[in-house]
């Protein structure tokens, strides 16, 4: 309480003082001398007292600051009766604080902003109705009601209708999000829809959000190395500016001159300049979706050079995906899928899970299930519209469905490396399998050439997988090299040996297994979406939006919030420096050169404020999506998935299909891309346009361009061929030719459209 009361009282002190200075002006103007110098001697006196005592607590935490030139400065100005520059030092001093402290604020104003938003209770369903509770009493299970505009207080799964929530505060994502029922939700997050009701998966101090809190408090705490070595620099500063002083008033016997060296000094913006620097670069990554602990951290991320990343999670999506399907010839891969994700809609298994996320992804109407029993581990039982199915692993669909030749086909296809199988049978007999997997994301191959651009010189993957997995990921991204079947230990021995080779390390995780690696690592990264708590505690940065390319952004602004820190001390300091030896040789006079130093610190401080926002452009502007076009851009691929899932399966089974069975598949799927593909192109032809018109390069895309003429010419060959088979069935031959021409139709639209998203992300704009 103390404490409060003496910072609310020294926020009154710059109005005082100014104060102070007009009404002793206007006394001096009036001819009243001897109360004009009064007024200006009672501020600086004031401010003088104060700055005593903060140089005091200073010293009894034994820290040493610069304050103390500025103390000399007001004391020597009271001494000399020079009471104008004692207060215009008085006031710059001041007005130099209340910028800090404004910077300050608003660097901080995201992550306070999380402090306030934290809710204290929730409404539970309990018999009777509706109640109340502290949010302390929520437990795993609970069921609770969300209402609109509430945010969301613990972990959950909604429950019975759409969620829609604002995850801007966590991920810094601007458009709300969709969750279905049996889909996660994440503490912190805003009910932007109606009320939906949440099923509480963990306790309040466990949440995603609860988290959060800790981290940012941990961060508000911290205080950067760089600030200290700051501190401790003043030190010698005020040395030099004694020397100097001494000199002036030695060589002179004017001890004028000494005071107007010691005015110009006052204060240095070495303290003024680094944390606001720091704390805005902190701020910046904020609103990316970045949560920087603390200022260290930052400066540490702007000096890292090696760099060492996990797979599961960071470099590789974390999650299972559909990649491939095998139908049997008479039946609809889309209705196989939508049958088997039906009845998993029963389970809770993570692949049951990965499958019916797979079927909405593709707009898939899901049936509810009955009669469903479920083998744990294994698969499930159960009628999807009087059909009786059956969803699981080999085995335990095997031993449901008689042999036959599809049978031993799929047997033989499903045995990929890195992938998981699951096998779907309806009425008694196979109906196919489908192939999940974790991929790698889209943007790590423009990620690793972004930190090598930056100056990082290594980067290793270092994985519990197996060893041909970890090569085969390897191989994909480039990467300096590759460490794989490690363990916790391993992974820490890892960062040991990268920091032998003199290199400051940064380490990129997402699970638990990563944590000791995270804490051990110059810099901690965690890929904090939807990793475990524990890589998030034990880092020094977390990722809160699921992008890996979030870590390119922090290492830039940190990179620059760093250069602009030291730009703006190296800066202030050399004009500092030619003042006073001005000031030495007398051509400054104390209210001057107090008036030259105050204007270098106030231009120092608005340097530093640049880390809060984007650098500067000049020339042509540069070109650049909005988050709305990205997020737009990227569901539009993830919608067309299904057509190119078709193009695949279509093109596998026309040769066992009845030969006009194959020529109506083929004019269903030309039909297909004529309506979906082709227009999507189209569209993305117009984006291309407009990044061309903001870049000023006429032919930046053209390459891309170049592939959706390639595109537009293999569908307008199918159409030929649907065409030519209008008078009668494709033969052989012409079936084996579209086949190669639907294999590579799949190729370079899949490929085209993973460039596009890279391209996309390269282009998003501040």
């Amino acid at each position: 309480m103390l404490m409060r009361g003496w910072r609310q009282a020294k926020a009154w002190i710059l109005p005082l003082v100014a104060l102070a200075l007009a009404t002793g002006g206007g006394a001096r103007l009036a001819g009243q001398q001897d109360l004009a110098g009064q007024l200006w001697a009672a501020g600086t006196v004031v401010v003088f007292i104060i700055l005593i005592i903060d140089i005091g607590k200073g010293l009894l935490k034994k820290e040493f600051g610069l304050d103390l030139i500025a103390a000399l400065a007001m004391a020597g100005a009271l001494f000399l009766g020079e009471y104008l520059a004692g207060i215009v030092v008085a006031l710059m001093f001041t007005g130099g604080q209340f910028l800090e402290n404004f910077a300050q604020n608003r660097a901080g104003r995201e992550m306070t902003a999380l402090l306030g938003r934290m809710p204290t209770s929730a409404v539970r369903y309990e018999e009777g109705g509706l109640r109340e509770v502290a949010l302390s009493n929520i437990v795993p299970g609970d069921r609770i009601l969300v209402r609109r505009g509430e945010v969301v207080p613990v972990d959950g799964i909604v429950s019975g209708t759409v969620a829609v929530l604002d995850e801007s505060a966590l991920t810094g994502e601007a458009l709300p999000v969709r969750r279905k029922p049996g889909q996660a939700v994440m503490s912190g997050s805003t009910n932007g829809g109606d009320a939906f009701d949440l099923q509480a998966t963990s306790e309040a101090a466990d949440s995603t959000y609860a988290g959060v809190i800790r981290l940012v408090e941990a961060a508000q705490k911290s205080k950067a190395p760089m600030v200290r070595l700051a501190a401790r620099f003043g030190l010698g500063f005020l040395a030099f500016t004694l020397v100097i002083a001494g000199w002036a008033w030695a060589s002179t016997g004017d001890a004028f001159r000494a005071l107007a060296v010691i005015v110009v000094a006052t204060p240095c913006p070495l303290i003024l300049a680094v944390p606001v620097a720091i704390v805005s670069g902190i701020s910046r990554c904020a609103r990316k979706g970045i949560l920087v602990k603390d200022g260290g951290a930052l400066e540490a991320l702007a000096a890292a050079k090696a760099f060492l990343l996990d797979k599961t999670g960071t470099l590789t999506d974390g999650r299972a995906r559909l990649i491939e399907m095998k139908v049997r010839g008479d039946l609809d891969p889309a209705e196989v899928l939508r049958l088997a994700a039906s009845l998993d809609q029963s389970s809770s298994h993570v692949m049951a899970r990965a499958l019916v996320a797979a079927a909405r992804e593709r707009g898939l109407l899901l049936d509810m299930p009955t009669d469903v029993r479920e083998a744990p581990g294994s698969g499930l039982v159960g009628r999807i519209g009087g059909r009786e199915i059956v969803v699981g692993g080999w085995g335990f669909v095997r031993a449901k469905v008689e042999d036959s030749a599809f049978t031993r086909e799929v047997e033989a296809w499903i045995r990929r490396e890195g992938t998981v199988a699951i096998i779907v049978a309806v009425d008694g007999a196979l109906a196919g399998a489908i192939l999940l997997a974790d991929q790698i994301r889209s943007e790590a191959g423009s990620v690793l050439r972004h930190l090598r651009e930056a100056g990082v010189t290594r980067i290793v993957l270092v994985t519990g997988d197996r060893a041909d997995l970890a090569e085969a990921v390897a191989a994909f991204v480039g990467v300096d090299d590759v460490i794989s079947d490690m363990k916790p230990e391993d992974k820490t021995n890892a960062v040991e040996a990268e920091k032998a080779r003199g290199l400051p390390v940064a380490m990129i995780g997402d699970g638990v297994n990563d944590a000791p690696a995270l804490a051990a690592a110059d810099v901690g990264i965690a890929m904090g979406a939807r990793g475990a708590a524990a890589s998030s505690e034990a880092a020094d940065v977390v990722i809160l939006v699921d992008r890996l390319d979030r870590i390119v952004d922090a290492l830039r602004i940190a990179r620059r919030s760093r250069a602009i820190a030291l730009q703006s001390v190296y800066a202030g300091i050399g004009l500092s420096i030619v003042g006073m030896v001005a000031a030495a040789f007398g051509y400054l006079a104390p209210v001057e050169g107090a008036l030259l130093q105050e204007a270098i610190d106030v231009v120092v401080i608005l340097n530093a404020l640049r880390a809060l926002g984007p650098p500067l452009s000049f020339g042509a502007s540069s070109a650049g999506l909005s988050g709305k076009d990205l997020f737009g851009l990227e569901a539009e691929h993830t919608a067309l998935a299904d057509v190119i899932d078709d193009i695949r399966i279509t093109a596998e089974r026309i040769h066992r299909l009845p030969k006009p069975r194959a020529r109506d598949e083929l004019g269903r799927l030309d039909r297909e891309l004529c309506e979906r593909l082709l227009p999507h192109e189209k569209q993305d032809e117009q984006v291309y346009a407009r990044l061309r018109r903001q870049s000023g390069a006429p032919d930046i895309l053209a390459g891309m361009s170049r592939t959706h003429m390639e595109i537009r010419r293999q569908v307008h060959e199918l159409s030929a061929f649907c065409k030519a088979f209008e008078g009668g069935v494709p033969t052989e031959t012409q079936l084996y030719e579209v086949q190669r021409l639907l294999h590579g139709l799949e190729a370079i639209t899949r490929l085209h459209f993973a460039q596009e998203e890279e391209i996309y992300r390269s282009l998003e704009a501040e």
